[in-house]
């Protein structure tokens, strides 16, 4: 067993059920909960943050009010993600971004857009902490996006977005640092 599971007692009982709890086919998550049961912690998971429902007529609604103003409307934001409804029309990002404390998962409501993802940057420079900017990149991927697609990009990837008659899209950006 090694020192750190010998300094915390919890960690020694994790180790000493985890096995129990793989073979069992439970999840990660199960197998800790497991070991603070076992460990007679009963503690009771915290608790949920508020939810919140965009019902169906609602977000038919602000895609009305973006339709005839185009812009952002950004439905929810936390330390965790946010999620934006986007409208726009004849708009071209003149440099590629990226960043590195958010991915960004993209689904196309409407209308159509291309995407330039991926390669290597040339020229990139800081803009602020985590955010990243750079006129080219060599080796992107082009992407035309319509209508009921979707795309995930994965933080630190290189992107860039245009579109030459209209889109709207649901964009939701998880934030935060990943635990090594």
């Amino acid at each position: 067993m090694d020192n750190l599971a010998i300094k915390n007692p919890g960690r020694r009982k994790f180790l000493r059920t985890a096995p129990v709890a793989a073979a069992a086919g439970l999840t990660l998550t199960d197998a800790t909960l497991f070991a603070s049961y076992a460990a007679g912690q009963n503690a009771a998971p915290a608790a949920p943050a508020d939810f919140q429902l965009f019902s169906a007529e609602r977000i038919q609604e602000d895609m009305k009010a973006l339709e005839a103003k185009p812009g952002a409307d950004n439905l929810f934001g936390s330390k965790e993600f946010s999620v934006v409804l986007t409208t726009e029309t004849a708009k071209s990002a003149k440099e590629f971004e990226w960043h590195e404390y958010r991915d960004h998962v993209l689904l196309i409501l409407d209308g159509s857009t291309v995407y330039e993802v991926g390669g290597a940057t040339k020229d990139g420079r800081n803009t602020k902490p985590g955010e990243w900017l750079a006129p080219t990149a060599v080796g992107a991927t082009t992407l035309t996006l319509k209508k009921g697609d979707m795309l995930v990009i994965p933080r630190g990837t290189l992107h860039r977005r245009s579109t030459t008659k209209s889109v709207t899209f649901f964009l939701i950006s998880p934030m935060g640092t990943v635990n090594a």
